[in-house]
């Protein structure tokens, strides 16, 4: 390694502030995510970990210390690169919409383990609700090379970001993009008791808590994507509710939840007639973070 590289590295590991939710940076792989950008050839945390180094001129290692300055002050890796790896996909990001979290894979895979083991005879029909960047959608698409995904999101920007993503992806004609509320882009006939599967990973901060968050989240990533309301479930009760009318008897509704809400949310689901099987999903600590719902 060179002398550029390990200064900045203890640079880094001195002073960076590595959020529980981004395991896969450290300062090995966010200096060479940082570097690789430096040079022109951007690449994710993950992605970076992998091949060699490429060789800096001049202005590239000048661009590289800027870069570490805007992460070290707080600005997230993967706007700075540009990129993020969600599934496998090597995926666009950008302030537009939230960055995709690890944590999220878990919901990515149970709802694809689902599709998959379906014995429906037509492609899987699936909504993918708050889609942001659009990475459940495209994980949908890309491991369920059959299934009809479509995605929804209030926000126009982020639903614009989205189409990027999938045209950086491949993908572009895999996925449907709507602009709306939730559900409302697809109250039609064609959704309405016809859909597979909707899945979700929404907004569920308390909105008292907005505040507190990290400076690399609240300063730096849309609110609308994380603030819950005030109790953080609004969001989440509100696909409790609407979902069964959309999805056939036997279609699926997946959800990410916030720590501490799955115990109640599992029993709220539970104690409602439209569903038949409810399923609580736990991640490595034992927390409740993924809740499968099986319409009767």
């Amino acid at each position: 390694m060179n002398a550029t590289y390990l200064a900045l590295r203890e640079r880094l590991a001195n002073d960076l502030d590595v959020l529980p939710d981004k395991p896969e940076e450290t300062p090995d792989s966010t200096l060479r995510a940082l570097w690789f950008a430096a040079a022109g050839s951007p690449r994710s945390a993950t992605a970076a970990a992998l091949g060699e180094l490429p060789a800096l001129a001049h202005d590239h290692a000048h661009a590289l210390e800027h870069f570490v300055t805007r992460r070290l002050a707080g600005e997230p890796l993967a706007h700075i690169t540009g990129r993020q790896r969600f599934m496998g996909l090597e995926m666009l990001s950008a302030p537009q919409a939230l960055i995709p979290r690890a944590e999220t894979e878990q919901l990515a895979g149970a709802s694809i383990d689902l599709l998959q083991s379906s014995t429906a005879s037509r492609p899987a029909r699936v909504i993918d609700v708050c889609t942001g960047s659009g990475n459940l959608a495209f994980a949908m698409a890309h491991h369920v090379t059959d299934a009809e995904v479509f995605g929804s999101d209030l926000s126009v920007e982020a639903i614009d970001f989205a189409r990027r993503n999938g045209r950086h992806l491949g993908l572009s004609s895999r996925v449907q993009f709507r602009t709306g509320d939730l559900l409302a882009p697809f109250e039609t006939a064609d959704f309405i008791d016809h859909t597979d599967m909707i899945v979700c990973a929404p907004p569920y901060i308390r909105s008292t808590k907005v505040e507190q968050m990290a400076t690399e989240i609240a300063d730096h990533e849309p609110r609308l994507a994380f603030d819950g309301g005030p109790f953080g479930v609004t969001i989440l009760m509100r696909l409790i509710e609407d979902a069964p009318r959309f999805l056939r008897p036997g279609g699926w509704l997946t959800l990410e939840v916030g720590l501490g809400q799955g115990p109640a949310l599992t029993k709220r689901l539970q104690r409602d007639g439209n569903w038949q099987d409810v399923r609580a999903l736990a991640d490595a600590n034992g927390d409740t973070r993924v809740l499968l719902a099986c319409r009767s």
